[in-house]
């Protein structure tokens, strides 16, 4: 079994774990909060287990901070859909792993009685190849999304970066985990001075 939970990317010059978003984490929990790699300029990635992060946190988070970050929703490191906002309310998504987002979001027939033997059916196939299609479509627009929310803290990023984000957002690999410190690598955020920790 791989990860399911969160990461979550923000700068801090202290602790990110400190944040008073965090207040309401009991230290049980807080304790489950792993810190995978920490980046110059005090920027840092948190892991969270599932169900320790809600959606409302991130904005909460940019406040407090008063800097972009983003999170990754990580399903089994597998699957990601990583979203990012900045400082004016600007945010941005892209799925990491779209080969399992297109088999996650295709859609159902309405009188859908059985799910498992769907799953092994042309139509099936037919409609995961559509919503490939159409996530493919989408991520000129994500990297795009990628590269302004960097560029808000003052990180240049040339056309061959954001070609190779468009790559990314294309490939296939796993643990997403690390392909999500990948992404931020290409985003031109400072190298990881630690290693990621094991999950």
């Amino acid at each position: 079994m791989g990860f399911s939970g969160h990461l979550v990317f923000a700068r801090s010059s202290r602790p990110l774990l400190e944040a008073a978003v965090f207040d309401s984490l009991d230290e049980e929990l807080k304790a489950t909060v792993r810190t995978r790699e920490s980046r110059p300029g005090g920027w840092q990635t948190l892991q969270f287990d599932s169900g320790t992060w809600d959606d409302a946190d991130l904005a909460a988070l940019v406040e407090w901070s008063r800097a972009p970050a983003c999170v990754a929703d990580i399903s089994d490191s597998d699957l990601a859909l990583v979203t990012g906002l900045n400082a004016t309310g600007e945010r941005w998504q892209a799925w990491l792993n779209l080969d399992i987002a297109a088999r996650l979001l295709a859609e159902e027939p309405e009188d859908l009685e059985d799910q498992l033997l769907w799953l092994d059916t042309p139509e099936f196939h037919d409609a995961v190849r559509r919503k490939h299609v159409e996530l493919d479509a989408e991520i000129p627009t994500d990297a795009e999304g990628a590269v302004v929310w960097a560029t808000t803290v003052g990180i240049p990023v040339t056309p061959q970066q954001a070609v190779r984000i468009e790559e990314l957002l294309r490939s296939h690999e796993t643990p997403v985990e690390d392909l999500f410190s990948t992404l931020l690598d290409e985003l031109g955020f400072p190298q990881a001075t630690e290693p990621s920790a094991a999950p």
